[in-house]
């Protein structure tokens, strides 16, 4: 399984005020709030935790196949200013973010299993940002490949109506777009990159 999630921070700044009272409390645990407090930019690290747990809730809905809202439940613990882990229960994620001066984007896997694949892209229209995302994503897989989701809101890919064996996750916030390909075995990954080539190949002869 794979989650990955993406904070506009110049958005982020607009659309919610961390200072204000209660919000840090509702969010984060105790020791993740210390952090915060301790930290040389506070901002960035709230944002930073924030999309760590994101990433790991991706995950543990695609498992438990349901929705909820619990932050706290999520506990991160920072091993670097670019990794992390988080735990849920019994459940621990790795976690590795791009962090630049705009954004951040964060990609999360169970226990460091398989290879990945993503992208990180500018979305020029925002109203559109879940087509464009997923029109990226469906471009690295050929034709006849579609995403649907289902009750609960996960997505999968089916190619001719069959479902994909793919663990993948799409993301986008304010101006940013993106998504991660989780390759479990070596198979999987030598697949993907023949689709990847046959898909480059096509463009190229075009």
């Amino acid at each position: 399984m794979i989650g990955n999630d993406i904070v506009d921070l110049r958005l982020a700044k607009t659309q919610s005020n961390w200072q204000r009272s209660g919000f840090l409390e509702k969010q984060f645990t105790k020791e993740e709030q210390v952090e915060i407090k301790q930290s040389e930019n506070a901002f960035l690290t709230v944002w930073l935790l924030w999309s760590m747990k994101e990433a790991a809730y991706k995950c543990v809905v695609q498992k438990q196949q349901k929705r909820f809202f619990n932050p706290k439940k999520f506990q991160c613990f920072l091993t670097g200013t670019k990794r992390g882990t988080v735990v849920f229960g019994t459940e621990r994620y790795q976690t590795k973010s791009s962090i630049s001066k705009d954004s951040i984007h964060t990609i999360a896997t169970k226990e460091n299993r398989g290879e990945v694949t993503s992208e990180f892209f500018v979305v020029d229209k925002q109203s559109f940002q879940s087509n464009i995302t997923n029109n990226k994503l469906l471009s690295f897989f050929g034709e006849n490949v579609a995403l649907l989701k289902n009750a609960v809101g996960v997505p999968y890919l089916y190619k001719n109506n069959t479902k994909l064996a793919v663990s993948f996750s799409t993301s986008h916030h304010g101006s940013y777009g993106g998504f991660a390909i989780l390759h479990e075995d070596e198979f999987k990954k030598r697949t993907f990159q023949t689709l990847r080539k046959l898909r480059e190949s096509t463009f190229t002869n075009c």
